[in-house]
């Protein structure tokens, strides 16, 4: 990787768009955090129910369910809702059953109790990134949730949440492979890749494709190294938030 090559907002290979989180950005929420990465904007709310679906009854479990949906203007072009037209689209379930198992993966239901999170990720600009950008608020909006109301603050998410949870978009664009891809860069790639990975330096999920010619094995670990820097650096954001929320 050439980390040198500049890109066209002045980023290096290997840099993140700025990152802001915003806490309690929904004051009724249990959970809340607008997450701004670049110019895609993300509101996460996280919703804590008593009781689950009417299959886990009795299970001694929790659950943990995500939505996902995008407003008319946070594209360039205005999109209809979907609840508008009667239909969620194949890529919205998609995004949604994607955040749900991402942090089902590091949350314990059964420290949860007969429990419901609802975790509602909207998109209220969108240039690139959406979905890594909502599993990375999401989580941070999660934990608050929980570490409110199953312990005596913010910091005590560990209670439920094993780990943290964090996601981001690769690529290979012009032959470079690049971190973070708005969407100039993502609808240009000749590999596009979203990694989701624990705190602890584990894989949650892999989605790579590429859009004309197959890539290399080569090519893959660079983006997959690439891809866990810059989650690193999330992560660290992240932990660096919810110890402010607690001092």
């Amino acid at each position: 990787m050439n980390d040198q090559v500049r890109r066209s907002d002045g980023r290096r290979a290997d840099e993140l768009r700025p990152v802001r989180f915003t806490t309690d950005f929904m004051d009724q929420a249990e959970g809340s955090v607008l997450v701004e990465i670049g110019r895609t904007r993300v509101i996460c709310t996280a919703t804590l129910e008593e009781g689950v679906p009417a299959w886990m009854r009795g299970s001694g479990r929790g659950w943990l369910t995500a939505e996902y949906a995008m407003l008319p203007r946070a594209t360039s072009d205005r999109t209809d809702r979907e609840s508008a037209r009667g239909k969620i689209k194949g890529r919205t379930h998609e995004i949604q059953r994607l955040i749900g198992r991402s942090l089902r993966a590091v949350t314990d239901l059964e420290a949860l109790g007969e429990r419901t999170l609802k975790v509602d990720c909207d998109v209220i600009g969108a240039d690139g990134g959406t979905r890594t950008a909502s599993i990375t608020g999401a989580w941070l909006a999660t934990a608050m949730a929980i570490g409110r109301l199953l312990g005596t603050g913010p910091s005590d998410w560990g209670t439920v949440i094993a780990q943290p949870l964090a996601a981001v978009s690769v690529g290979l664009v012009g032959g470079e492979a690049l971190l973070d891809l708005c969407y100039e860069e993502d609808s240009a790639a000749d590999v596009d890749m979203n990694v989701v990975m624990t705190g602890d330096g584990r894989f949650v999920e892999v989605q790579g494709t590429a859009e004309g010619e197959p890539f290399s094995r080569e090519a893959h670990d660079e983006l997959l190294a690439l891809a866990e820097d810059g989650i690193v650096e999330l992560v660290a954001t992240q932990r660096r938030i919810i110890e402010g929320l607690s001092s």
